[in-house]
């Protein structure tokens, strides 16, 4: 497993690596996998319709019946509502929104300019859990971390001295290993979500999940992560790297761009005009007779507060991006700003295309009934093993794990598995808040070490400026100390702090039904 020379890992390591490789190679594209599941699950409704189950459906009472989907009135409903249920998608709507804000906020360069103002002020003694804490925040950018995070932390750990490829495996292990990790909602609290509601109403019809649900876990996780991968930067992954020579060519290396003061007068200016806004937003929601409450309640379904958490997510980056825009000069008009909107939405493209097949694919799982048996099938299975909740809840972790070596997108495998996960384990008397938050951990913990993660290849490239002979084993024998200690460390401070009481998130609970 030494790897010193930058050469690729040899013997079984090399072998499981190749062999991932090649399964994941022959996977096809995710909304093919979503098109695909559909017809399977007509075909299953149409072998099961006949037989009769002893399970017994807990919304109504009665035993389940599996509805054919492959009936002439199935197959005209299905064409006859396929327009309503694609755009009545919930995810659709919460990301394009969420995304229209952040692109503002990231063509604009107030995103860039906020996290080089960061990196520049902090003591070396400090770097790498700084770097570490501004790869998570990243998140909230959707892929800034990627095409920024990463490769300015090389380019400061080169000025400073250090090996460059241990700022790109900190910052690596903070934006894609730590991705379920943040104290700052983004839009990928309301898209999880929204899988996990929809799946929770096979069970439960009308029962809603707040898209803050894991709001408290992920926050404190972020402190975690930190801790953990500055751990294994300073003592596994740096000292090892000494023996790695910087041959690259430096001098082509990205510079790292002094910030103009017209740079830092905007970004001061942008961000007093967020803050002010989150102040007008604390004072306006204040009283007990605030519009923004409901029978004096913030946190209610029914508050305006909480229906409007989205639209909220999009004005925290659309006004001061906007600011900063004019002021920086990076918007000359308003067109410039709508162009940054139209650039995000370039950006969605693909998952509108991956939306479109998922909403088909809920839609058929759930009319099927299919769903609802296996998740009460499955729960009398997880019941006669007598497995403690704690059990089940690590198994769920590294089953996602496992599936994320194959399926990258965190959306595609949740909209996939929520509909079996959240019935089985709420049968199990496991709230779908907690089941969501152990998907987070195991989807998380393997991204780092998975070649068919999109950005993955990418990474090795900014490897490779400073060490020519990087390639994907090299990478992923440096970041599989994270992954391991991320994927163990994560479970265990899940169960703790489930152990503990602390909550998950807002109007969350650890049981089903809640208590």
């Amino acid at each position: 497993m030494d790897n010193n020379n930058g050469a690729a890992p040899t013997g079984a390591i090399a072998r499981f690596l190749n062999g991932i490789e090649r399964v994941g190679n022959k996977l096809p594209d995710p909304a093919m996998i979503f098109l695909s599941a559909m017809l399977i699950i007509w075909v299953l409704s149409w072998l099961l319709s006949g037989i009769s189950f002893d399970a017994i459906d807990p919304r109504t009472g009665e035993t389940i019946i599996v509805n054919n989907l492959l009936t002439g009135d199935s197959l005209a409903s299905f064409l006859s509502n396929m327009v309503v249920t694609f755009t009545s998608f919930a995810p659709l709507g919460v990301v394009l929104v969420a995304m229209l804000g952040v692109g503002v906020a990231e063509h604009s360069g107030y995103i860039n300019t906020g996290i080089k103002l960061m990196l520049k002020r902090t003591p070396q003694f400090l770097l790498t859990p700084t770097i570490i804490l501004i790869a998570i925040v990243s998140h909230t950018a959707t892929d800034a971390g990627y095409v920024l995070v990463i490769p300015l932390a090389g380019v400061i750990y080169y000025a400073m001295g250090r090996h460059p490829l241990a700022g790109i495996a900190a910052a690596f292990a903070g934006v894609s290993g730590g991705f379920s990790a943040n104290f700052i909602p983004s839009g990928i609290d309301p898209l999880l979500q929204s899988f996990t509601q929809s799946a929770a109403h096979i069970i439960e019809p009308g029962m809603q999940v707040n898209p803050l649900n894991n709001w408290f876990f992920t926050g404190i996780s972020s402190v975690f992560i930190i801790l953990l991968g500055w751990f294994i930067t300073a003592r596994i992954v740096e000292p090892r790297l000494q023996k790695t020579p910087v041959d690259g060519d430096t001098d082509d290396l990205p510079e790292f761009h002094e910030i103009t003061g017209k740079e830092k007068k905007a970004f001061v200016i942008s961000t007093l005009v967020m803050l002010a806004g989150i102040g007008v937003l604390i004072y306006a929601s204040l009283g007990a007779d605030s519009s923004l409450r409901h029978d004096g309640s913030l946190t209610s379904f029914q508050a305006p507060l909480m229906k409007s958490i989205v639209p909220l997510i999009f004005l925290l980056f659309w006004v001061p991006g906007a600011v900063y825009g004019f002021t920086a000069g990076t918007f000359k008009s308003s067109k410039d700003m709508i162009d940054a909107m139209s650039k995000a939405m370039h950006g969605m493209a693909y998952y509108i295309v991956m939306a479109f097949f998922c909403a088909l694919f809920i839609a058929a799982f759930s009319q099927s009934n299919l769903g609802a048996l296996l998740a009460i099938e499955g729960a009398q299975v997880l019941k006669a093993m007598a497995l403690p909740s704690a059990v089940t809840i690590v198994g769920i972790i590294f089953l996602t794990a496992f599936v994320n070596l194959f399926v990258g997108s965190a959306s595609a495998k949740w909209a996939l598995l929520a509909p079996i996960f959240i019935p089985m384990l709420m049968q199990l008397g496991i709230s779908p808040d907690l089941t969501q938050a152990a998907y987070r951990v195991g989807d998380s913990s393997s991204n780092i070490i998975t070649p068919l993660m999109p950005y993955f290849p990418l990474v090795v490239v900014y490897c490779q400026k400073y060490v020519k002979g990087t390639g994907i084993g090299t990478l992923v024998a440096m970041m599989l100390p994270f992954s391991i200690a991320f994927l163990i460390g994560w479970s265990l401070f899940l169960l703790a702090y489930w152990w503990i009481g602390i909550p998950l998130g807002l109007q969350a609970s650890y049981i089903y039904p809640a208590g």
